[in-house]
């Protein structure tokens, strides 16, 4: 177990580090400091996306029981990702920390005190912050401990959802370097849009129904069969989902109608309309308008 811990630990900062070096100092590159942050965590993210994407589908392939079965690769993989949402952390911070030094939030006295980025980070962010506690504190003891191996075939299934995250990861690139106007971001707004959907917000429902296929009941039985725990559980887990969605499909609007609206806006509107058509960089769910907000304080 300590063995697979410190594997993880070692190889997402390892990573992150490995792109951001590669990224500042191969000819023909030479990034700058923060955009080599900011695409290195974006890169990571997709990597553990794809790598949990093949471990779940591995998982669930491989259980005929979806109660009893058992693989290998269950616990191997928690294990193995749990160091990386507390390195994701570290790594937004770093983002946020860069964003702000490239949108000119520091004035003539000089860099904000890390005290106060940090709260700043914090308010921002609480949501993300809080789902990656989470996923530590309370899903990692759950998913390896009080399963007590069973359930593998559902645990495969919420591996699954990660496949959304790729295109998570490059909207907020293709943000970063302003290619809101393109059709690779419209295309994968569209992507994104349905990949969450599916993933993120259905995967709970999928869950109960297979559950009560499993059992030989009704769907709307399930949640009165199953241990109160599950029914908190997915309600935690689901509910910030669902409330990241509803921005998501926010911004998705406003992507596809903001080139009908840019054309009826005078010149000097239109730098604002093409900059209120997409989510927020800063966790890739929120709406644009947010970020203006916080810009303001």
């Amino acid at each position: 177990m300590l063995s697979i811990l410190a594997a993880g630990s070692i190889f997402f900062p390892g990573l992150f580090l490995l792109s951001k070096r590669c990224l500042r100092h191969i000819p023909g590159l030479r990034w700058s400091e923060g955009d080599a942050v900011i695409v290195s965590a974006r890169l990571v993210s997709s990597i553990q996306a794809i790598m949990a994407s093949s471990a779940g589908y591995i998982i669930a392939t491989s259980c005929d029981d979806i109660i009893e079965d058992q693989h290998w690769l269950t616990s191997t993989y928690i294990l193995f990702a749990v160091p990386y949402f507390v390195y994701d952390i570290y790594a937004m911070f770093m983002c946020y920390w860069h964003k702000l030094q490239v949108k000119g939030h520091e004035d003539d006295r000089g860099p904000k005190p890390i005290g106060a980025v940090l709260t700043s980070y914090l308010r921002r962010e609480f949501l993300m912050v809080l789902h990656h506690v989470v996923m530590v504190t309370v899903c990692f003891p759950v998913s390896v401990f009080w399963r007590q191996g069973k359930g593998d075939y559902f645990q495969g299934v919420m591996f699954l959802a990660e496949l959304s995250t790729p295109s998570v990861c490059l909207g907020k690139i293709l943000i970063q370097y302003k290619q809101q106007h393109t059709l690779l971001h419209k295309v994968n707004g569209g992507l994104m849009l349905v990949t969450f959907f599916i993933c993120r917000v259905l995967l709970f429902p999928y869950l109960y129904y297979a559950y009560g296929r499993y059992a030989s009941i009704p769907l709307y039985t399930v949640p009165f069969s199953v241990p109160w725990q599950c029914n908190l559980g997915a309600a935690l887990l689901m509910a910030p989902q669902v409330y990241w969605f509803s921005l998501i499909c926010r911004g998705a609007f406003r992507l596809f109608t903001g080139s009908s609206r840019s054309r009826r806006l005078p010149p000097a509107a239109k730098a604002n309309s093409d900059g209120s058509a997409l989510p927020s960089p800063a966790n890739g769910y929120s709406a644009r308008e947010r970020e203006h907000e916080t810009d303001t304080h």
